[in-house]
């Protein structure tokens, strides 16, 4: 073999071990055995080249979900910045003040960070931070996620959740000398008038969230000691009314603003810092997110990497808008794109798809709504079961002869000649999420007596027809609204007490069926 022989028989051998050094640097974190929401700290790499906590930190997309392509998606950041009370402001990012507590260390020199973006609008923050650390023997709360049978008869003030100091507390930099002589050893990262500006009380008589915030203490980090690492993002949120459907509607949707006003690039982790048991509601609550954990469940330190902090259900357009005036109406985001409107929203169409495409359902919007069966119409009904622990498991009648007109509407269905009607019965409470979605996405019309299930008319498609039936006692204007802000056509029969004619309801029902040509 010649010289040149052996100069090209070594360069190739070179390039073969750089080539397989590659490969295995490459694959190497793949090979780590982690858990999927918490890492032991034996097993974590610190990168303090990175800006500490940067919330622009990559996640890793083998653990998480990634965000659907949605038809009615807008960005969520929005130049110029929204108007106060305009309805991007409400229901998209009016979360425009940003107020950094914690700011992260210049040139990368470790140490946590906090900050909250405030909402003039809704008067609600969202507040996230880097290299927190959560205590769980410091929150006061039923261990949560047990199974109802389990914990019947359980109080709630046993699982709404209690905070010692430092229940939380956020590492500050190595050589801030500013924020030493500003919080001290320990001190309150957000308290007195600082909390109550940017996490104000509102109408709640405990407001849980603003007490976890007030628990924040500022550590040094020789006191910063984690049992076990989360990588990820991660959504921390405290539930109050959480077998509610529409209370739980709010709260899944300031968790999701939460998760786009923060710029997550992928579905966070879900950690509920509260105490409460399993529900049915559960179900969409493990679709929209990558995973689900109770705080009370870990055993030792949590330190999260990011974590966001969601606002209470409370505190969104969904329930304010029962004591105030919101004036929007839905619209296509498409015509916004080229004609945007302060007084029009597509976000509410925007979440509707989110849960829909969550469970692997169809989000288009020219969805066929007519089967080829016919036509369907939903008659959502209210059904007996035990929703929590101090429930009785009877639900309170808002429409007294529901099964008389539930069944005169279907015989007045199976004898229309013009065209073939389908009526389904909506027994929501004995049904799994996925199905009641479906259920809701295929109708071309949606009845019920006013009361939670109605509120899955987030996830209805824009040419659907609402028929609410209401009863003296509950004349409130929840699914109004909530058609309104999705574009909806909307109709109610409002009844002196609680007693419905089925030739009312079915007068009423055949009209709306001569308007989609049936």
């Amino acid at each position: 073999m010649n010289a040149r022989q052996t100069s090209l028989l070594g360069a190739i051998v070179v390039l073969f071990l750089l080539n397989c050094l590659s490969i295995c640097l490459y694959f190497y974190p793949l090979t780590e055995n982690r858990s999927p929401l918490t890492e032991p700290t034996s097993h974590l790499t610190e990168r303090r080249s990175n800006l500490a906590g940067d919330r622009h930190h990559p996640a890793r997309p083998r653990r998480l979900k990634r965000w659907p392509s949605l038809p009615s998606y807008l960005p969520w950041t929005q130049q110029p910045r929204p108007p106060v009370n305009s309805c991007e402001a409400y229901f998209g990012n009016g979360f425009t003040r940003r107020v950094d507590l914690l700011p992260s260390s210049p040139g990368g020199g470790g140490g946590g960070w906090f900050r909250c973006f405030y909402s003039e609008t809704l008067r609600s923050s969202v507040c996230e931070g880097g290299r927190l650390r959560m205590v769980p023997e410091r929150i006061r709360a039923s261990r949560g996620g047990e199974r109802l049978e389990e914990v019947v008869g359980r109080e709630e003030d046993e699982e709404l959740p209690e905070f010692e100091d430092g229940a939380f507390e956020v590492e500050a930099g190595a050589v801030d000398l500013g924020l030493r002589y500003r919080y001290g050893r320990g001190g309150k990262l957000l308290k007195g008038d600082l909390l109550d500006m940017y996490v104000p009380k509102g109408d709640v008589d405990r407001h849980r969230m603003g007490e976890l915030l007030g628990s924040i203490r500022v550590v040094e980090a020789g006191d910063f000691h984690c049992d076990q690492w989360v990588e990820e993002p991660t959504l921390l949120v405290i539930r109050y009314e959480y077998a509610n459907m529409f209370h739980t509607v709010t709260d899944w949707y300031s968790a999701y603003v939460s998760s786009r006003v923060t710029g997550l690039p992928y579905r966070p982790h879900l950690v509920f810092v509260d105490g409460h048991c399993k529900t049915q509601l559960e179900e969409t609550w493990d679709a929209l997110f990558s995973s689900l954990r109770h705080a009370k469940n870990f055993s030792g330190s949590v330190c999260f990497r990011h974590a966001i902090f969601s606002p209470l259900g409370y505190e969104t357009p969904l329930f304010k808008g029962l004591s105030e005036e919101i004036d929007c109406h839905g619209a296509p985001a498409h015509d916004l794109q080229r004609n945007a409107d302060d007084q029009k929203t597509a976000r509410l169409h925007e979440f509707g798809e989110m849960i829909k495409s969550s469970f692997g359902l169809s989000t288009s919007e020219h969805h066929n709504m007519i089967s080829a069966s016919g036509y369907n119409v939903l008659f959502v009904r209210r059904e007996d079961y035990l929703a929590h622990p101090r429930h009785r498991g009877k639900v309170e009648s808002r429409l007294s002869n529901e099964q008389e007109v539930f069944e005169s509407v279907r015989i007045w269905a199976s004898n229309h000649l013009d065209c073939k009607i389908n009526v389904i019965n909506g027994l929501f409470a004995h049904m799994p999420m996925k199905e009641q979605v479906e259920a809701i996405r295929d109708a071309s019309v949606i009845i019920g007596a006013h009361g939670a299930g109605l509120t899955h008319t987030v996830s209805a498609l824009p040419k659907t027809v609402i028929l609410e039936i209401i009863s003296e006692k509950f004349r409130r204007p929840h699914f109004e609204l909530i058609a309104q802000w999705k574009g909806l056509e909307y109709h109610a029969i409002n009844l002196r007490g609680s007693y419905a004619a089925p030739s009312v309801v079915i007068k009423k029902l055949g009209n709306i069926m001569r308007s989609l040509n049936c």
